[in-house]
């Protein structure tokens, strides 16, 4: 079923491109109880599945219809382009009860004899109440199935990033949006989105946030009633090799040419990545990824791109060429 975003021309001004560490810990509980959805991720849930088993994710699960209205108070468009996961469950946390309850109903209501359930009859007569208890729910999935993570997810979030900013400065919006899923077509100013839902909007002003996902994989998501600012969530790049170990091993010449430990960052950056996440990545100090990355930089191998209070490495043609030995 197609929805249909209208853009005027405020609209194309106030598009902006957004990560959400609160979203991808909804998408994480989602996609544990959805098996279409855990192709990209078995080697995540074979480690984590002992300790997601030992969590009580009911009650997040019941606001989460298979087909059917999600409430946004539980997550709600991100904050800002970067913002921490601490920030956003704040905001979630204080969410005026009476629309969390407007919304809450809502979606109980897409589920059989949810309703009727006496948790659930007791969220509506206590919405206050019923804050507190999902907001420490989401909180604990973070603590303990998304933030051991977060780095390596959040590179892979910012190396999507990237990548679109740049194919939007060369082929525009009307050009970028099909390019991102096959399920998005554009004509004449409007946005078509081939999802489960079916919605007709004017953004009026208020232009589009664009955020990429690992966990929402396959579907894509427009999403956000007014008030909220309309939202786009889709699959993000390269997660197929999300959690594979790097196989690529710096070559003999390399090491020579370069030193091991810069042999070794330089071959690591299949994808920009920033300090933190390399250190992680490879087991090393992040001092001494950082050393490695400003000499590989200086000597004109890599670029550095600032995002938010990140900063993503990517190789440049020479570094490119280097890796591949020339072919």
């Amino acid at each position: 079923m197609p929805s249909r975003l209208h853009f005027g021309e405020d609209d194309f001004l106030r598009c902006r491109f957004a990560l959400s560490p609160l979203w991808e810990t909804q998408e994480v509980v989602r996609t544990l109880k959805r098996p279409e959805r855990q192709g990209y991720h078995a080697h995540w849930l074979r480690r984590t599945g002992r300790t997601a088993a030992a969590l009580d994710l009911t009650d997040l699960w019941l606001l989460m219809p298979q087909v059917g209205y999600c409430p946004d108070w539980l997550c709600p468009p991100p904050i800002g382009p970067a913002a921490t996961f601490e920030e956003e469950i704040a905001a979630v946390r204080a969410s005026d009860p009476e629309a969390a309850r407007a919304e809450t109903a809502q979606s109980l209501a897409d589920t059989p004899g949810a309703l009727d359930l006496p948790h659930a009859r007791r969220w509506l007569r206590d919405p206050a109440g019923m804050i507190e208890q999902l907001a420490d729910a989401m909180e604990e999935a973070w603590r303990t199935l998304v933030a051991p993570d977060w780095p390596r997810l959040r590179a892979l979030l910012e190396a999507d990033v990237a990548f679109h900013t740049r194919r939007l400065a060369e082929v525009g919006l009307g050009g970028l949006l099909p390019e991102i899923s096959r399920r998005f077509g554009w004509h004449a100013g409007t946005l078509t989105v081939e999802s489960r839902g079916e919605h007709e909007r004017n953004l009026g002003g208020q232009g589009l946030v664009l955020m990429p996902s690992v966990f929402i994989w396959p579907d894509v998501v427009s999403t956000f009633d007014p008030p909220w600012q309309p939202t786009l969530v889709y699959p993000a790049r390269g997660i197929g090799s999300l959690w594979t170990e790097p196989t690529g091993h710096a070559t003999d010449i390399l090491v020579r040419l370069l030193g091991r430990g810069r042999a070794t960052v330089l071959t690591a950056l299949d994808e920009p990545a920033t300090t933190t996440t390399l250190a992680h990545r490879l087991n090393l100090a992040p001092s001494s990824v950082s050393a490695h990355l400003t000499l590989l930089r200086k000597s004109g191998l890599l670029t550095a791109r600032r995002y938010g209070h990140q900063v993503l490495y990517e190789r440049t043609p020479l570094g490119m060429a280097l890796v591949s030995g020339g072919d």
